[in-house]
């Protein structure tokens, strides 16, 4: 369950979305390095790429978590399986029918992280996954008015063996697919490769002493 991501600024969005329109490849700026973005995380605000009515991108700021149904144990619903999604899409019925049918957006990341759920148990431990040779790369979400939340799926080689779940991860190339009619074929992650790094909570870093 993705709960943690390095998001962008919105500049930097708009910046690369400029360059897209002017050069026709939406690189992103070098970010200085005394800039110090917060992470985010399910409630706060995240710029996303999201199409307009005439399908061109444009940077909006939205809230991460949709307001969960009133049975639910949790306030916010912040991660979407694709899985339960598509079915809610050909029935028109569900929580995530309207958002994915018109609300496909992509949610740019310098990294994202996933809880060690898996053996060896490891409480409160975290592993940070990038892309390698990419500074940037992007996850499949969807969005309705303000809001958005993370499409998830099956994890792949890189991230099972620390999660049962991992983020819809975009493969270069593949954002205007998400945006597309034929995006369900994206489910299968198999062939994306990430590096991933373990980040133990303070209290069990090994001591120096």
């Amino acid at each position: 369950m993705c709960h943690r991501i390095s998001p962008l600024l919105f500049d930097e969005l708009q910046q690369a979305l400029d360059e897209l329109h002017a050069t026709g490849h939406a690189r992103m700026p070098q970010r200085p390095a005394d800039v110090r973005v917060p992470d985010a995380y399910p409630g706060t605000q995240v710029p996303l790429f999201v199409p307009d009515q005439a399908g061109e991108l444009q940077v909006r700021t939205l809230s991460w978590g949709f307001d969960a149904p009133p049975t639910a144990r949790a306030k916010l619903v912040f991660n979407t399986r694709i899985e339960t999604a598509l079915p809610q899409l050909r029935t028109g019925r569900g929580l995530w029918a309207h958002a994915l049918a018109e609300g496909r957006c992509l949610v740019p990341v310098r990294c994202f992280w996933e809880s060690w759920t898996r053996e060896p148990p490891r409480r409160g431990a975290q592993v940070r996954f990038t892309m390698p040779g990419r500074r940037v790369f992007l996850l499949a979400g969807i969005c309705e008015n303000d809001r958005f939340s993370v499409m998830t799926t099956e994890p792949n080689a890189s991230v099972s063996p620390t999660h049962s779940r991992m983020p819809l991860v975009l493969a270069p190339g593949e954002s205007a697919t998400w945006l597309g009619p034929n995006f369900a074929q994206l489910t299968d992650r198999s062939a994306i490769s990430l590096a991933s790094e373990p980040e133990l909570p303070q209290e069990a870093q090994p001591s120096l002493l």
